[in-house]
This record gives structure tokens, C-alpha cells and sequence, in this order.
């Protein structure tokens, strides 16, 4: 049933002209960012082969590329997540999927699914720019796929915030705002780490979503950023399920 709801919601995004207008406007930014890098990597070969031990192709075109992808994709999930459960309120027809023969659970993750797919489908044509690179030089394979791992789980992390806050909200609008707002909080909290010297910048440091993004796209594969970015889903994701499961109780 999960599959299900996933699929259908998935195929509802793709029947939308938002859908495909955020698809091709990020493909196009990202794009053109790449080629900006590998121009830039081209036009400095020559005093990179005068250092000692230059960075690569992955150093200087791929994690840059990873980077601007999270930060545009920051901005584009909110508003692919903000209609899901908020809509529903908003044109009170959620009593008739809470009255259906499925539970919480599955209508969740049915909804993250769908979305999560389509965000993955962009993410998988992102990634087709840094492979044709193969083709004319050498990759950090394994740098480039501990990117591509924590470049998934920022993703997904995005994806579960934005379900959550259109949960508990009846206008799609302010669940977009309300997600962008926190997922901002959550990016730059780090930033307190530089200016604060007291123990709570420990707390800070460790819930700073772009520091552990940083470790992964870094090439250092950390299995406690991995469990960080997987808490933060699942908590947001149980949230979700806790909220419907109120709003059932109302009706």
C-alpha cells in the first residue's frame, strides 16, 4: 500500500507543471554551474600541475557541484512538499483519507515516497554531469560517492521536514515557509561554533545539518553522520504520523 500511495502521489506531481518546470530550471542552474567549474578547472590546469600535490577533478568540479545542488535543492523541496497534507486540510478533504482503509504510517511514507522519488530523479540527473567527466580524466570514486550518499540523506532529511510542517498547517504557504525557515535555521546553525566558547555550541555544532554534509562531500564517511542524517528523518517522519493521528482524533 505504501508503494501505492507513493506512486500515485509521484504520478499527481508529474501530471503538475510545476513538477517539470522545477525539474528543468534546476537542471539548467546545475548545469550551468558545472560547466562554470570545469571551465574554471581548464583554465588553472596549468598552475594546478605546478603544486606539489594539486586537487583533482573531484576536489575542484564535483563537491562544488554537490554544494550547490543542496543549497538549490533547499530551496526547491519546500515547495514540492508544502501542498501535501496542508491542500488536503485546506480543501477539507483530509477526513476522507483519514477514513480510509489505511493507516498513518502508510499515508506518510506514501507521500514521502512519492515526493522523495521525484527529488531522487533529480538528483540521479545531477549526478550524470560529474560521470561524463570519466570520459575525459580521473574521479575520486570513493569521494564522490561518500558526496553522493550525503548529498541522499540531505535530501531525504529535507523532504521529511517539509511533510511534517505541511502536516500541521492548513495553507501551503506558510508550510513552505515554515520549512525553508527551519531547514535555514538548522543549515547555518554551526555558524554560533565561531562566536560562542560555552558547551552549548557542542549541541550546535552537532545539529548543524551543513557541518556533517561537509564531512560526507569531504570524502570522510562518517557513520555518525550517517546516523544523525536517519535520526532526523525518522523523527520528523514520526512527527508526521503523531499529527495525523491528532488530526483523526478531531474528526
Amino acid at each position: 500500500m505504501i508503494l501505492t500511495l507513493a506512486h500515485h502521489e509521484l504520478r499527481n506531481l508529474f501530471l503538475s507543471p510545476l513538477a517539470w518546470s522545477i525539474l528543468a530550471i534546476v537542471q539548467f542552474i546545475i548545469a550551468y554551474l558545472f560547466l562554470g567549474q570545469v571551465d574554471w578547472y581548464l583554465q588553472n590546469q596549468a598552475q594546478l600541475k605546478t603544486m606539489l600535490n594539486p586537487p583533482g577533478l573531484t576536489e575542484l568540479v564535483v563537491s562544488p557541484v554537490f554544494s550547490n545542488a543542496a543549497i538549490i535543492l533547499l530551496l526547491v523541496i519546500p515547495l514540492l512538499t508544502m501542498r501535501l497534507i496542508a491542500e488536503e486540510k485546506r480543501n477539507q478533504t483530509l477526513a476522507l483519507l483519514l477514513s480510509a482503509p489505511v493507516s498513518m504510517t502508510e499515508i506518510v511514507l506514501g507521500k514521502y515516497l512519492g515526493i522523495l522519488g521525484f527529488v531522487l530523479i533529480n538528483l540521479f540527473l545531477i549526478t550524470l554531469m560529474p560521470f561524463s567527466l570519466l570520459t575525459a580524466g580521473q574521479l575520486d570514486i570513493g569521494m564522490m560517492s561518500a558526496g553522493f550518499i550525503g548529498l541522499t540523506l540531505l535530501l531525504a532529511s529535507f523532504t521529511a521536514t517539509g511533510v511534517y510542517m505541511s502536516t500541521i498547517t492548513t495553507q501551503p504557504t506558510i508550510a513552505a515557509v515554515s520549512t525553508f525557515g527551519l531547514l535555514l535555521l538548522l543549515w547555518v546553525i554551526d555558524w554560533a561554533v565561531n562566536i560562542n566558547t560555552n558547551k552549548a555550541t557542542e549541541v550546535t555544532e552537532y545539529l548543524s545539518m551543513l557541518r556533517h554534509y561537509q564531512s560526507l562531500i569531504n570524502g570522510v564517511f562518517s557513520s555518525s553522520d550517517v546516523i544523525y542524517y536517519l535520526i532526523f528523518i525518522s523523527t520528523f517522519l514520526v512527527l508526521s504520523i503523531r499529527q495525523l493521528h491528532a488530526d483523526r482524533l478531531q474528526h
